[in-house]
């Protein structure tokens, strides 16, 4: 039996922990977390992330590591020997730095938002002239869920602002208007094989993903999307699952940021997939030929967040999936999720607006 090692113990370790369930491997999880969500699927090493003696532990029992999420110290991964640990370091280091991530792009002509760092509150006062009013002063690092922007209207915003954000490396970008957005998820395994999941739509509240559907009705945008993806994980020379984020303007696409690892936009894929996202992370990094990635049924995702209403309990289970990650409530936590499989678009959005209704009138 293959051995796993996971960087991160939460949600996303958890399913990654129940997708290896179905190729036979077990997963061991490395996270300082004790009530972590990933302890309902395997054995967890309670060691911090960049705790040498605790990386070096979990490297001892396991034949391959990767990681749940993308602010894992660069410096502890750089302590394996890159052939072990996928996606690899300089995914992980261009990830956590938007700025970084934003020059790749324009070297792998990937479309963007105009953009400005930022190192002065100067910097900032002149961006609305560079890039053009509204704009989003964000942090480089660790950013979130909407955590660590502020929208720029005017040059009167720009000093509030600066002294929220100050201590932070900073970059401004201009503000897209939007039709919709989407993601694009694929795995490549070590052998340099891809397999590219359906466009997903996807719907933002406050900065924090709400609702994730499948869509296959704009060949041209699944076109470009996937060629930009392309572009971006053999440039990289990944391994694993990697989620490309991008706004579609009319028949344009322009990128906005990538996530090295398994992605909540991607949580369909469990009910709505013949393979899993999860699942086809770990035959990527396991050098397996990938899974099948066409979806099964329409498929739509509701994100459960700060709480998750009884009255969804008393939906039929063999319609309505919901997935619930054994985490404390909080104000802005993704707490799980539901998916709906229907035979047709119109019975998904049924479905969905059912879910939304009793999340949203108990809140």
């Amino acid at each position: 039996m293959k051995k796993i090692g996971i960087i991160g113990a939460g949600q996303l370790g958890q399913m990654l922990g129940i997708g290896a369930k179905n190729i036979g491997a077990e997963c061991i999880f490395l996270d300082p977390n004790p009530n972590s969500p990933a302890a309902s699927i395997g054995s967890i090493l309670h060691y911090d992330f960049d705790d040498l003696a605790g990386i070096k532990k979990l490297c001892s029992m396991v034949d391959v590591i990767t990681y749940e999420f993308e602010n894992v110290p660069v410096i502890a991964i750089n302590k394996l020997d890159k052939d072990f640990v996928h996606p690899n370091s300089k995914s992980l280091e261009i990830a956590q730095d938007r700025l970084k991530e934003k020059r790749l792009f324009e070297s792998l002509n990937i479309p963007i938002a105009k953009y400005k760092e930022i190192n002065s509150l100067n910097n900032l006062n002149d961006a609305g002239s560079e890039i053009g009013y509204p704009f989003i002063l964000k942090t480089r690092r660790f950013g979130y869920d909407g955590k660590g922007q502020i929208v720029i209207n005017s040059k009167h915003d720009t000093h509030d602002a600066w002294s929220k954000l100050k201590d932070h490396k900073l970059i401004a970008e201009q503000m897209i208007l939007f039709d919709y957005e989407v993601s694009a998820i694929g795995a490549r395994n070590i052998s340099g094989d891809i397999a590219n999941y359906p466009v997903t739509q996807n719907t933002h509240k406050h900065g924090i993903l709400r609702t994730s559907i499948t869509t296959d009705k704009n060949n041209t945008i699944t076109k470009k999307v996937y060629e930009l993806h392309s572009k971006l994980i053999k440039k990289l020379d990944y391994v694993g699952i990697l989620a490309l984020e991008l706004f579609v303007v009319g028949d344009n696409i322009i990128a906005n940021e990538f996530a090295p690892r398994v992605h909540n936009s991607g949580h369909w894929t469990i009910e709505g997939a013949a393979t899993s996202q999860f699942e086809n992370h770990l035959r990527a990094i396991l050098d397996l030929k990938l899974g099948d990635t066409s979806f099964t049924k329409y498929t739509g995702m509701e994100n459960l967040i700060s709480n998750i209403p009884d009255d969804l309990m008393n939906l039929n289970p063999k319609e309505y999936f919901i997935h619930q990650y054994g985490k404390t409530a909080r104000e802005g936590r993704k707490l799980g999720h539901v998916t709906v499989t229907a035979a047709t678009e119109e019975g998904r959005l049924e479905k969905l607006k059912k879910v939304q209704k009793i999340i949203y009138s108990s809140s």
